[in-house]
C-alpha cells in the first residue's frame, strides 16, 4: 500500500458514547481531513450478518467492504441495539478485523488528494490501525454520561428504549472491548486523555484543536 508523504493523521480511541466520534466530525471539517468512523464498519458488518445469517461469511465481508459506499456508514438502523450487540460479537472475529483493518490503512494513510489528511476513530486506531498518527487522543467520559448520549440518539429510532436499557448495554460493551483478546480498547502512554464528561462539543473541540495548531505551526 502506497502511503501519502507529509499528511496529518489523527488517531483516535473511545469507550462507545463518549463524544469520539463528534470531535472526529469536528477535525476532519477544520482541517479538511477524510473521516472514518470505524466502529461504524463493524456495526455494518453485524447489520449484513442479521440479514444474511445463512450466506454470512468472509468472501461476504470482503465484497462488501470492497464496495463500501462512505454515505452507507451514515444509516441510522446501525445505531439499533441488535445491531451494536451483533457487531460487538462479529469484532472479536481475527479474520473480520483484518479484513476490516486493510480498509481502515487504506483511508488513514492514502486518502483522496483533495483531503489533507485523514481522522479515524474507534476502539483500536492508536494500538493497532495507525500506530505512528501524528496526534492521538483518548476520548473518555462517565458511563452515566454517556449513557444519556446515546439514549438520545436511540430514543427516536426506539420507542421501547429506556436510560436503563442503554446502561446496561454500555457497560456490558465496555467490558467486551476490554476484554476481547484481538485489539482490547485501552490508553497508550502517548495519547492525550480529553475527559469530556463536562466539556460542551465546542469546549472539547477547541482544546484538541489548541493542541492541533501548536504542532502543527512548530
Amino acid at each position: 500500500m502506497k502511503k501519502r508523504k507529509n499528511i496529518i493523521t489523527v488517531a483516535i480511541d473511545s469507550p462507545a458514547a463518549a463524544g469520539a466520534g463528534t470531535q472526529a466530525k469536528l477535525i476532519s471539517k477544520h482541517y479538511n481531513l477524510l473521516h472514518l468512523d470505524t466502529g461504524r464498519i463493524y456495526r455494518l458488518i453485524g447489520k449484513l450478518k442479521l440479514e444474511n445469517s445463512k450466506k454470512f461469511n468472509y468472501s461476504l465481508i470482503k465484497k462488501k467492504i470492497n464496495n463500501l459506499n462512505m454515505n452507507s456508514l451514515k444509516n441510522k438502523n446501525l445505531l439499533s441495539d441488535k445491531v451494536a450487540i451483533s457487531a460487538s460479537i462479529i469484532s472479536k472475529d481475527k479474520k473480520i478485523r483484518n479484513i476490516v483493518r486493510k480498509f481502515q490503512q487504506k483511508c488513514a494513510y492514502s486518502p483522496p488528494l483533495k483531503y489533507a489528511g485523514s481522522v479515524l476513530d474507534g476502539r483500536d486506531i492508536i494500538t493497532v490501525q495507525v500506530k505512528d498518527a501524528m496526534f492521538k487522543f483518548f476520548i473518555t467520559a462517565s458511563l452515566k454520561v454517556r449513557a444519556k448520549r446515546r439514549y438520545k440518539e436511540l430514543k427516536n429510532i426506539n420507542k421501547q428504549i429506556t436510560l436503563n436499557i442503554v446502561l446496561k448495554s454500555l457497560k456490558n460493551r465496555d467490558k467486551s472491548d476490554r476484554e476481547r483478546k484481538y485489539s482490547p480498547l485501552k490508553k497508550t502512554k502517548d495519547s492525550i486523555l480529553i475527559n469530556t464528561t463536562k466539556l460542551s462539543k465546542k469546549a472539547c473541540f477547541m482544546k484538541i484543536k489548541h493542541i492541533m495548531d501548536r504542532k502543527l505551526k512548530a
